[in-house]
Protein backbone atom coordinates (compact mmCIF):
# COMPACT_ATOMS: atom_id res chain seq x y z
CA UNK A 1 0.00 0.00 0.00
CA UNK A 2 2.87 2.35 0.82
CA UNK A 3 4.47 1.56 -2.54
CA UNK A 4 1.24 2.51 -4.33
CA UNK A 5 1.02 5.75 -2.40
CA UNK A 6 4.66 6.56 -3.21
CA UNK A 7 4.00 5.83 -6.90
CA UNK A 8 0.96 8.10 -6.97
CA UNK A 9 2.91 10.82 -5.19
CA UNK A 10 5.71 10.57 -7.76
CA UNK A 11 3.22 10.80 -10.61
CA UNK A 12 1.63 13.84 -9.02
CA UNK A 13 4.98 15.57 -8.55
CA UNK A 14 5.95 14.78 -12.14
CA UNK A 15 2.70 16.27 -13.41
CA UNK A 16 3.16 19.36 -11.28
CA UNK A 17 6.74 19.75 -12.54
CA UNK A 18 5.60 19.29 -16.13
CA UNK A 19 2.89 21.91 -15.75
CA UNK A 20 5.45 24.26 -14.23
CA UNK A 21 7.97 23.98 -17.08
CA UNK A 22 5.53 23.40 -19.95
CA UNK A 23 4.47 27.04 -20.41
CA UNK A 24 8.08 28.19 -20.46
CA UNK A 25 9.11 25.33 -22.77
CA UNK A 26 6.28 26.06 -25.21
CA UNK A 27 7.12 29.75 -25.12
CA UNK A 28 10.80 28.99 -25.81
CA UNK A 29 9.97 26.71 -28.73
CA UNK A 30 7.48 29.17 -30.25
CA UNK A 31 9.96 32.03 -29.82
CA UNK A 32 12.76 29.95 -31.35
CA UNK A 33 10.58 29.09 -34.36
CA UNK A 34 9.65 32.75 -34.80
CA UNK A 35 13.30 33.76 -34.58
CA UNK A 36 14.15 31.10 -37.17
CA UNK A 37 11.42 32.17 -39.61
CA UNK A 38 12.05 35.89 -39.21
CA UNK A 39 15.82 35.35 -39.29
CA UNK A 40 15.66 33.44 -42.57
CA UNK A 41 13.48 36.18 -44.05
CA UNK A 42 15.95 38.85 -42.91
CA UNK A 43 18.87 36.85 -44.33
CA UNK A 44 17.13 36.62 -47.73
CA UNK A 45 16.49 40.37 -47.59
CA UNK A 46 20.13 41.09 -46.74
CA UNK A 47 21.31 38.79 -49.56
CA UNK A 48 19.11 40.70 -52.02
CA UNK A 49 20.52 44.01 -50.78
CA UNK A 50 24.08 42.70 -51.11
CA UNK A 51 23.42 41.53 -54.67
CA UNK A 52 21.92 44.92 -55.60
CA UNK A 53 24.91 46.65 -54.03
CA UNK A 54 27.37 44.61 -56.09
CA UNK A 55 25.34 45.22 -59.24
CA UNK A 56 25.66 48.98 -58.76
CA UNK A 57 29.27 48.94 -57.58
CA UNK A 58 32.16 48.12 -59.89
CA UNK A 59 33.73 45.15 -58.12
CA UNK A 60 35.47 42.06 -59.42
CA UNK A 61 32.74 39.45 -60.17
CA UNK A 62 34.92 36.79 -58.54
CA UNK A 63 34.97 38.76 -55.29
CA UNK A 64 31.21 39.40 -55.52
CA UNK A 65 30.17 35.74 -55.61
CA UNK A 66 32.68 34.80 -52.91
CA UNK A 67 31.51 37.54 -50.51
CA UNK A 68 27.83 36.83 -51.18
CA UNK A 69 28.19 33.16 -50.25
CA UNK A 70 30.41 34.04 -47.27
CA UNK A 71 27.90 36.58 -45.90
CA UNK A 72 24.99 34.17 -46.39
CA UNK A 73 26.70 31.32 -44.54
CA UNK A 74 27.93 33.62 -41.77
CA UNK A 75 24.43 34.99 -41.14
CA UNK A 76 22.95 31.50 -41.02
CA UNK A 77 25.53 30.44 -38.44
CA UNK A 78 24.63 33.46 -36.30
CA UNK A 79 20.93 32.61 -36.63
CA UNK A 80 21.61 29.03 -35.55
CA UNK A 81 23.36 30.28 -32.40
CA UNK A 82 20.43 32.57 -31.59
CA UNK A 83 17.89 29.76 -32.00
CA UNK A 84 19.89 27.33 -29.85
CA UNK A 85 20.34 29.97 -27.16
CA UNK A 86 16.59 30.66 -27.14
CA UNK A 87 15.90 26.97 -26.54
CA UNK A 88 17.74 27.20 -23.25
CA UNK A 89 21.32 26.38 -24.16
CA UNK A 90 23.48 29.10 -22.57
CA UNK A 91 26.04 30.74 -24.79
CA UNK A 92 28.84 29.73 -22.42
CA UNK A 93 27.69 26.11 -22.58
CA UNK A 94 27.45 26.34 -26.36
CA UNK A 95 31.02 27.66 -26.56
CA UNK A 96 32.18 24.84 -24.27
CA UNK A 97 30.43 22.23 -26.43
CA UNK A 98 31.92 23.67 -29.62
CA UNK A 99 35.34 23.83 -28.00
CA UNK A 100 35.11 20.22 -26.81
CA UNK A 101 34.08 19.04 -30.25
CA UNK A 102 36.48 21.33 -32.08
CA UNK A 103 38.98 18.60 -32.91
CA UNK A 104 36.34 16.23 -34.26
CA UNK A 105 34.73 19.03 -36.26
CA UNK A 106 38.09 20.09 -37.64
CA UNK A 107 38.90 16.55 -38.75
CA UNK A 108 35.48 16.11 -40.31
CA UNK A 109 35.61 19.44 -42.11
CA UNK A 110 39.28 19.51 -43.05
CA UNK A 111 38.36 19.14 -46.73
CA UNK A 112 35.91 22.03 -46.50
CA UNK A 113 38.43 24.15 -44.62
CA UNK A 114 41.04 23.43 -47.30
CA UNK A 115 38.53 24.46 -49.97
CA UNK A 116 37.75 27.65 -48.08
CA UNK A 117 41.44 28.47 -47.80
CA UNK A 118 41.82 27.68 -51.50
CA UNK A 119 39.01 30.11 -52.33
CA UNK A 120 40.75 32.85 -50.34
CA UNK A 121 44.03 32.14 -52.16
CA UNK A 122 42.29 32.32 -55.53
CA UNK A 123 40.82 35.72 -54.66
CA UNK A 124 44.12 37.03 -53.31
CA UNK A 125 46.50 35.84 -56.04
CA UNK A 126 43.91 35.88 -58.88
CA UNK A 127 45.16 33.02 -61.09
CA UNK A 128 41.82 33.45 -62.88
CA UNK A 129 38.60 35.43 -62.57
CA UNK A 130 34.98 35.07 -63.60
CA UNK A 131 34.77 35.00 -67.40
CA UNK A 132 38.23 33.48 -67.98
CA UNK A 133 38.63 30.30 -69.99
CA UNK A 134 40.84 27.88 -68.06
CA UNK A 135 42.04 24.31 -68.08
CA UNK A 136 42.28 22.61 -64.68
CA UNK A 137 41.85 19.11 -63.26
CA UNK A 138 41.40 17.75 -66.79
CA UNK A 139 38.45 20.10 -67.46
CA UNK A 140 38.31 23.00 -69.91
CA UNK A 141 35.69 25.68 -69.39
CA UNK A 142 34.73 29.27 -68.71
CA UNK A 143 34.67 30.36 -65.06
CA UNK A 144 31.08 31.20 -64.13
CA UNK A 145 31.20 31.48 -60.35
CA UNK A 146 33.71 31.37 -57.49
CA UNK A 147 32.13 30.50 -54.14
CA UNK A 148 33.79 29.96 -50.76
CA UNK A 149 34.22 26.22 -51.36
CA UNK A 150 33.99 25.54 -55.11
CA UNK A 151 34.45 27.07 -58.55
CA UNK A 152 31.91 26.46 -61.33
CA UNK A 153 33.01 26.11 -64.95
CA UNK A 154 30.84 26.12 -68.05
CA UNK A 155 32.26 23.57 -70.52
CA UNK A 156 32.10 23.49 -74.33
CA UNK A 157 29.03 21.28 -74.12
CA UNK A 158 27.33 23.80 -71.79
CA UNK A 159 27.63 21.49 -68.80
CA UNK A 160 28.49 22.90 -65.37
CA UNK A 161 31.67 21.47 -63.85
CA UNK A 162 32.15 22.05 -60.11
CA UNK A 163 35.75 21.89 -58.87
CA UNK A 164 36.78 22.21 -55.19
CA UNK A 165 38.86 25.33 -54.57
CA UNK A 166 41.44 23.35 -52.62
CA UNK A 167 42.35 21.34 -55.71
CA UNK A 168 42.44 24.44 -57.91
CA UNK A 169 44.78 26.33 -55.58
CA UNK A 170 47.22 23.41 -55.26
CA UNK A 171 47.42 22.15 -58.85
CA UNK A 172 48.34 23.39 -62.30
CA UNK A 173 46.00 25.84 -64.04
CA UNK A 174 46.18 27.10 -67.61
CA UNK A 175 44.48 30.47 -68.01
CA UNK A 176 43.88 31.13 -71.70
CA UNK A 177 42.60 34.65 -71.02
CA UNK A 178 45.53 35.81 -68.92
CA UNK A 179 46.82 37.65 -72.02
CA UNK A 180 44.79 39.51 -74.64
CA UNK A 181 46.30 37.49 -77.48
CA UNK A 182 47.15 33.84 -78.11
CA UNK A 183 49.50 32.08 -80.51
CA UNK A 184 48.22 29.13 -82.46
CA UNK A 185 50.35 26.27 -83.75
CA UNK A 186 49.04 24.09 -86.55
CA UNK A 187 51.06 21.16 -87.84
CA UNK A 188 50.37 19.93 -91.38
CA UNK A 189 52.22 17.16 -93.19
CA UNK A 190 53.01 17.23 -96.91
CA UNK A 191 54.46 14.52 -99.12
CA UNK A 192 58.20 14.19 -99.61
CA UNK A 193 57.70 14.87 -103.33
CA UNK A 194 55.82 18.13 -102.67
CA UNK A 195 57.31 21.61 -103.03
CA UNK A 196 58.02 22.89 -99.53
CA UNK A 197 58.30 26.54 -100.56
CA UNK A 198 54.98 26.42 -102.43
CA UNK A 199 53.26 24.88 -99.41
CA UNK A 200 54.71 27.51 -97.08
CA UNK A 201 53.59 30.32 -99.42
CA UNK A 202 50.04 28.92 -99.45
CA UNK A 203 49.87 28.79 -95.64
CA UNK A 204 51.18 32.34 -95.29
CA UNK A 205 48.73 33.53 -97.96
CA UNK A 206 45.83 32.05 -95.98
CA UNK A 207 46.96 33.95 -92.90
CA UNK A 208 47.43 37.21 -94.82
CA UNK A 209 43.85 37.06 -96.12
CA UNK A 210 42.33 36.44 -92.68
CA UNK A 211 41.59 39.73 -90.87
CA UNK A 212 41.43 37.96 -87.51
CA UNK A 213 45.10 36.97 -87.71
CA UNK A 214 47.54 39.60 -86.48
CA UNK A 215 50.13 41.06 -88.83
CA UNK A 216 52.51 41.83 -85.96
CA UNK A 217 53.93 39.43 -84.86
CA UNK A 218 53.85 38.09 -88.39
CA UNK A 219 52.76 34.50 -89.12
CA UNK A 220 55.60 32.01 -89.58
CA UNK A 221 56.01 28.57 -91.15
CA UNK A 222 58.84 26.17 -90.32
CA UNK A 223 59.80 22.64 -91.23
CA UNK A 224 59.13 20.98 -87.90
CA UNK A 225 60.10 17.37 -88.62
CA UNK A 226 60.98 14.90 -91.34
CA UNK A 227 58.52 12.26 -90.27
CA UNK A 228 58.07 8.70 -91.49
CA UNK A 229 55.36 9.50 -94.02
CA UNK A 230 55.51 13.28 -94.40
CA UNK A 231 57.39 16.53 -94.10
CA UNK A 232 55.70 18.27 -91.18
CA UNK A 233 55.27 22.03 -91.48
CA UNK A 234 54.47 24.11 -88.38
CA UNK A 235 52.30 27.18 -88.95
CA UNK A 236 52.30 29.71 -86.13
CA UNK A 237 50.20 32.85 -85.92
CA UNK A 238 48.75 35.23 -83.34
CA UNK A 239 45.13 36.27 -82.81
CA UNK A 240 43.10 38.04 -80.15
CA UNK A 241 41.25 35.82 -77.68
CA UNK A 242 37.80 36.78 -78.93
CA UNK A 243 38.49 35.59 -82.48
CA UNK A 244 41.12 32.93 -81.82
CA UNK A 245 38.96 29.88 -82.50
CA UNK A 246 37.33 31.44 -85.56
CA UNK A 247 40.80 32.04 -87.03
CA UNK A 248 41.95 28.52 -86.10
CA UNK A 249 39.04 26.71 -87.76
CA UNK A 250 39.20 28.92 -90.84
CA UNK A 251 42.89 28.16 -91.36
CA UNK A 252 42.34 24.43 -90.85
CA UNK A 253 39.67 24.30 -93.56
CA UNK A 254 41.43 26.58 -96.02
CA UNK A 255 44.79 24.83 -95.85
CA UNK A 256 43.16 21.52 -96.79
CA UNK A 257 41.25 23.05 -99.71
CA UNK A 258 44.18 25.05 -101.09
CA UNK A 259 46.78 22.34 -100.71
CA UNK A 260 44.45 19.96 -102.56
CA UNK A 261 43.87 22.56 -105.29
CA UNK A 262 47.64 23.02 -105.69
CA UNK A 263 48.17 19.27 -105.97
CA UNK A 264 50.16 19.11 -102.72
CA UNK A 265 49.55 15.80 -101.03
CA UNK A 266 48.68 15.57 -97.34
CA UNK A 267 49.79 11.98 -96.74
CA UNK A 268 48.52 9.59 -94.13
CA UNK A 269 50.57 6.81 -92.49
CA UNK A 270 51.10 3.92 -94.87
CA UNK A 271 52.81 0.56 -94.57
CA UNK A 272 54.28 -1.30 -97.52
CA UNK A 273 54.39 -5.09 -97.16
CA UNK A 274 56.74 -7.14 -99.35
CA UNK A 275 55.90 -10.80 -99.74
CA UNK A 276 58.91 -13.03 -100.15
CA UNK A 277 58.49 -15.87 -102.59
CA UNK A 278 59.76 -19.18 -101.26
Amino acid sequence: MNILNDYEESITKAQEWLWEILPGLVTSIVTAVLILVVGLWIIRLINKMVRKFFLKADYDPSLETFLQSFISIGLKIMLFVLVITQLGVHSSSLVAIIGAGGLAIGLALQGSLANFAGGVLILVFKPFKVGDFISAQGIDGTVREITIFTTKLSTFGNQIAIIPNGQLSNNNIINYNAQNTRRDKITVGIGYDSNIKQAKDILLEICAENKDIMEDPAPEVYVEALADSSVNLSLRFWAENDVFWAAHFHVMEELKNRLDAAGIEIPFPQRVIHQKQS
